[in-house]
Formats: structure tokens, C-alpha cells, sequence
């Protein structure tokens, strides 16, 4: 897994804590990682950075390397990409925003269009429940057939290895296969054996025993959400190529999908030649 070299932390200043501050900050200790604290704000003024003062000093007293700041450029999301660019974050860090018409927190167009757009991991935080004694989630293609999706699986599984090691947890690795139709196999046992001896490889380089690999028929946006909820998992590690098609960004893509039924947090990952940052582009 990359080594982090500094956290973006987005906040809330009309809210007293933050579920995505907390987690960074469980973050931070344990990878001894800086934080760069935001909250985007086009109306910013001495009572809004105060709240975040506020938000911010029980940690600096913990001895949390952490600084914030209200910032504003045209939009939530642009406002994050901004910063994230300007302070060379390897991490983004956004608690998931609740949507007014209905009573849960679940993923909207903002969460999508900040996934599509960033350039390094981001860590969409759901609730305040400790990552140990539950399980971590991999989910991946197991049959890929093209190079960035290969590339994306490796990156998948590098990642949810090394977070399972940091939080001492088990981790499982999950992949939806299509139906008879799609899979062009014989029979389902067929389409189903194909998608697990291709997950072995993978499976064995991280330590992943047989019985945590799981293989189903369905859709991903189904199965991934199902799996999770059966196996009690604190996070999710899965990946996205950005589909910027009219349909894409009319239903959201497979991650975006998954993103809004389940209840954990989830990390979405990028092949690396997309992942690489700005930065080391221009530099």
C-alpha cells in the first residue's frame, strides 16, 4: 500500500463533531499521518471558524499533527479537489451526506461526482463504529478482461491487506459473476468455478483462506451490500472506473451503487496510472 502523506478531512462546521474527523484521527495514530482539515463554506465568518477551532484543538492537545481551514471554490466538490491538489493529500476522507427526502445517510450526486473527479483514494465514512472486531470487505472483478480492472484488483486487495493488518481484523474477499447469459458458460457451476480459482492467486498472495472467499451469481450492486451486511463487515475496499456516460451519471456506476445500500464505510480505489497524483504528473 502507498505510504500516506497527509489526510484531507472534510467537515462541517454547523455540526459540533465530525464522524469523518474521528476516523481519521484513529487513521493518524496508528499511520502517524498529518491531517489537513476543510470545510467547505461559500458564507465562512469568526463564528463558523471558531466551530472549527473547536472541532480541532482536543486533537492538537492529543498531540494529532492536524490544521483547518474554511474554504470556498464555486462548489463543495471543486472546493476539495482544490485543496486536496494544493496540499498534496494521498487521502480523502468525507463523511457520506444525508439525503432531505429520506431519513438515512446514504451516498448522493455530490459523494458520486467527488469520486469520479479525485485523483487519490477516499474513505466515504457512515458511522462512528470501531473498524476492529469486524470484518473488512475486498470486493473485486474476478474476471476482469481488460488491463485497468487487473491493475484495479491488485490495488484492492493491497490496500484491505495492510488496513487489515493495522486494525487486527479478518478480511474476505468478495466477487459478483454474471448469469448463464452473460458468462457464456455451460452451466452456473461452470461461470462459478471460473470466478473463484481466478480469486486463488489473489486469495493466496494476501492470506485470504478459502472459506473468506465468497463467489455469487448476481449483480454487484447486489451481492457486494448482501455479503456485507451478512458478514458484519466495518469497511469496504472496492474500486471505481469512472463512467461518465449520460447513463452513468443518471444511475451512478456499479461503486456508486453499491455505496448507497450499504451501511459501513467504504474506500474507493483507482487503477494507480489514475491514482498517480496531480502533482507527480506536473513535477
Amino acid at each position: 500500500m502507498r505510504t500516506l502523506t497527509k489526510m484531507l478531512v472534510v467537515v462541517d462546521t454547523r455540526k459540533s463533531s465530525s464522524i469523518a474527523l474521528n476516523r481519521a484521527v484513529m487513521i493518524a495514530k496508528a499511520t502517524d499521518t498529518p491531517i489537513v482539515v476543510l470545510a467547505p463554506n461559500p458564507r465562512a465568518n469568526a463564528e463558523s471558524q471558531a466551530h472549527l477551532d473547536a472541532m480541532v484543538q482536543p486533537f492538537i492537545e492529543e498531540g494529532v499533527a492536524i490544521s483547518g481551514s474554511e474554504q470556498w471554490h464555486n462548489n463543495a466538490v471543486e472546493t476539495i479537489i482544490h485543496v486536496r491538489q494544493l496540499e498534496r493529500c494521498s487521502l480523502v476522507v468525507k463523511a457520506t451526506k444525508q439525503d432531505k427526502s429520506i431519513t438515512s445517510i446514504v451516498s448522493t450526486p455530490e459523494d458520486w461526482s467527488l469520486l469520479r473527479q479525485c485523483r487519490v483514494p477516499v474513505l466515504l465514512v457512515k458511522n462512528s463504529d470501531s473498524w476492529k472486531g469486524k470484518n473488512i470487505l475486498a470486493a473485486i472483478d474476478a474476471c476482469p478482461g481488460d488491463s485497468s480492472h487487473e491493475i484495479l484488483n491488485n490495488v484492492i486487495m493491497e490496500y484491505a491487506g495492510a488496513i487489515s493488518g493495522v486494525a487486527e481484523t479478518e478480511l474476505h474477499m468478495g466477487s459478483a459473476h454474471p448469469g448463464l447469459m452473460l458468462s457464456g458458460e455451460d452451466t452456473e457451476q461452470e461461470a462459478h468455478d471460473r470466478y473463484e480459482s481466478n480469486c486463488i492467486p489473489l486469495a493466496t498472495k494476501y492470506g485470504i483462506s478459502d472459506e473468506n472467499i465468497h463467489v455469487e451469481e448476481g449483480p454487484a450492486e447486489v451481492f457486494i451490500p448482501e455479503l456485507s451486511k451478512r458478514l458484519n463487515t466495518s469497511l469496504i475496499v472496492m474500486g471505481t472506473v469512472a463512467n461518465t456516460s449520460l447513463k452513468g451519471a443518471l444511475l451512478g456506476n456499479t461503486a456508486e451503487q453499491i455505496l448507497h445500500h450499504v451501511e459501513c464505510d467504504v474506500l474507493t480505489l483507482k487503477p494507480r496510472d489514475i491514482m498517480d497524483p496531480l502533482e507527480n504528473v506536473l513535477s
